[in-house]
């Protein structure tokens, strides 16, 4: 069993405070703009356009990660306390609100530069993993999307929740949804010459299979419990998106 008592304030510049959450996503976007800068574009044209990219992506994560948050897990407190909603270094993101945001986003600024969406959404489905491993560790900072009571040699007890042993969940999710997720695509890239797509279709398969597995060890949101078939919200979403990239891998992969 490990103890965890980590502080989630990473460190403080005179009376501000800078927190692992907010550097997870800022270390997750300067890590994945140097992948793709470095390893992923090629052409001199797209590598400018990718700087230019950058800030519609930020946008996308934040906007739509929040949005996505309120809306979905927690709309009847930010109904009543709509000014908490702009408050995001508490934390309370979404990924599926992100990937919606960053869709859109991705849309607006392709149509802008007459270029393919699927090529930038496929660079931010091989670099995702870097953000999401990065994110899952600060959650575990955070003592926060912890996993459900166990008695595995490998629980966790955090302090500021209770003194039940848990699954580190978010421990699951950074080495599943992160460091693996990152490995499976990236060698698929490498291997492989498929339409614009194609690897954006396998992000969303394997994200979700990943995400709808690891849950059954997650403390469900206490805001809403399990909801049909005893599954998480999160669950649930997954399943859509699960059939969405398996729709999209099926226009794909044969083109």
């Amino acid at each position: 069993m490990f103890i965890n008592d980590f502080d989630p304030v990473a460190f403080n510049i005179f009376s501000l405070e800078i927190r692992w959450y907010s550097l997870s996503y800022i270390f997750g976007i300067v890590f994945g703009w140097f992948y793709c800068k470095k390893k992923l574009i090629t052409d001199d044209y797209f590598q400018k356009l990718f700087d230019d990219y950058i800030l519609y992506l930020i946008l996308g994560i934040i906007i739509g990660g929040r949005l996505g948050y309120v809306l979905i897990y927690n709309f009847n407190y930010y109904s009543k306390n709509p000014i908490e909603v702009l408050m995001i270094w508490q934390g309370g993101m979404s990924f599926h609100g992100a990937v919606i945001g960053i869709i859109l986003l991705t849309y607006i600024f392709s149509s802008r530069n007459n270029v393919s969406s699927f090529y930038f959404l496929d660079l931010v489905a091989l670099t995702a993993p870097i953000g999401i491993f990065l994110g899952r560790i600060s959650n575990f900072i955070n003592s926060e999307l912890y996993g459900r009571e166990t008695d595995v040699l490998w629980s966790v007890k955090f302090v500021s929740v209770d003194n039940i042993n848990r699954h580190p969940s978010q421990i699951y999710e950074a080495i599943f949804e992160g460091i693996i997720l990152f490995i499976i695509l990236n060698y698929l890239t490498s291997r492989i010459n498929k339409k614009e797509g194609y690897v954006s279709s396998v992000f969303l398969i394997f994200y979700s299979i990943f995400r709808f597995v690891i849950e059954f060890t997650r403390e469900p949101d206490a805001q809403i419990g399990l909801l049909y078939l005893n599954l998480s919200i999160g669950q649930i979403i997954s399943i859509f998106v699960l059939f969405f990239g398996i729709y999209l891998w099926q226009s794909k992969k044969n083109v």
